[in-house]
């Protein structure tokens, strides 16, 4: 039985289908799943019989003669998510159904011919990937403001939650807490890589903790640099001194552009890498006490059955949990009809005191689900009431 299953509707150029499925194909992979078994690819002659427990969304391609429309309007009749695409200079009104434009639509773009950031809208719909799409800069101002500048404001118009420590930290907060909870809560670092970067405590600091985080830093190299062997392990992009305008920068507007589609695309992978370590913490966890995991199920949810037969879900999150995300796992639950109380599961390394007290009242508040910390996984469930 799939976890997961999307359909592909509408018209659009030839190729295009097989474009997106194949980049979806490849992302999934991240996340230790197969096309085909795990996440199914649906079309409009086996969209019908979908099964209704599986996570589910469709993109429908724009075209003048709205193929398959009525298959559309079913799913929608149904709340399903649906994203409406049209090519980069394509028309709206004129080539997706009226009925689907309530839809906040997804123009594609020349410059994404894989279309990652249409599969990864795909794979927040399907619960894959969270929708906040949160993002670290970490430079020094001495050599990149402009360009850490730029991307801030790039990436923030493309709807990523950027953190940049000049815009972000309010006077008077506790600029290191406030910085490393913002850290924890990212997908994706980027690292401004210029020659004395490494002479800062504040940005070693910085990547270290990223690292030990397992975020994945997108490494951005300054023309003529030689950057430590330090960061060997994340993706790197080079830039060449005509890429830059100034010595701080910015970067020419090409280069720019394809930073970001590199951050969408490695988003991805830090996501699952998260997620797949938090997951084989709480297994080992979970062991400790002679309990077993005996499956996974939609949105990643895991089954537990503990020593007195009983059989709790357990939700493992990336980043920081807020009353948003327990109100979704709560709703995930009761849609699956799972019984038992469901529980979230996080890391809670580098979350200020002050929001764990938040998660702390609303754990004493609120009685749908329950929030745990990986580390006392064992703890918690020895004692699960």
């Amino acid at each position: 039985m799939s976890i997961y299953e999307f359909a592909v509707l509408g018209g659009g150029v030839v190729g295009e289908r097989e474009t997106l499925i194949a980049t979806v194909a490849d992302m999934v992979t991240d996340f230790g799943l197969e096309v085909g078994t795990d996440l199914v690819v649906l079309d409009a002659a086996t969209v019908a019989g979908r099964d209704r427990h599986a996570a589910f969304a469709a993109v429908y391609f724009g075209d003048p003669a709205h193929p398959e429309a009525e298959i559309a309007r079913e799913l929608a009749k149904t709340s399903a998510p649906i994203i409406p695409t049209v090519g980069p200079a394509g028309d709206f009104g004129a080539l997706i159904p009226d009925f689907l434009q309530r839809f906040n639509g997804y123009r594609r773009k020349r410059d994404d011919p894989k279309m990652i950031e249409l599969a990864s809208a795909l794979l927040e719909c399907i619960g894959l990937l969270r929708r906040q799409r949160r993002v670290f800069v970490s430079y020094r101002r001495i050599e990149s403001r402009a360009a850490a500048l730029q991307l801030h404001d790039l990436m923030s118009s493309k709807g990523f939650d950027v953190f940049l420590d000049t815009h972000d930290i309010r006077p008077g907060d506790p600029f290191q807490d406030i910085l490393w909870h913002r850290l924890c809560d990212s997908d994706v670092l980027v690292m401004l890589d210029t020659p004395t970067y490494f002479d800062s405590k504040w940005t070693r600091e910085e990547i270290g903790r990223a690292r030990a985080k397992e975020i994945h830093v997108l490494r951005v190299v300054w023309p003529e640099h030689k950057p430590s062997m330090f960061t060997d392990l994340a993706e790197t992009i080079y830039l060449d001194p005509k890429e830059l305008e100034g010595a701080d920068g910015p970067i020419i507007a090409q280069t720019a552009e394809d930073i970001v589609l590199a951050v969408e695309r490695l988003r991805s992978r830090s996501v699952a890498s998260r997620y797949m370590s938090i997951t084989g913490k709480f297994r080992a966890d979970v062991e400790k006490i002679g309990a077993t995991v005996e499956g996974i199920g939609a949105h990643r949810a895991i089954a537990i059955r503990l020593i007195d037969g009983r059989k709790l879900w357990a939700y493992p999150i990336v980043g920081i949990p807020n009353a948003e995300i327990l109100n979704e796992v709560a709703e995930r639950a009761s849609r699956a009809e799972q019984g038992e109380m469901p529980m979230l599961v996080y890391d809670h390394v580098g979350i200020r005191e002050a929001w764990s007290a938040h998660l702390r009242w609303l754990d004493d508040n609120i009685s749908a689900v329950r929030a745990i910390k990986v580390s006392e996984a064992a703890w918690s469930l020895a004692a699960w009431q």
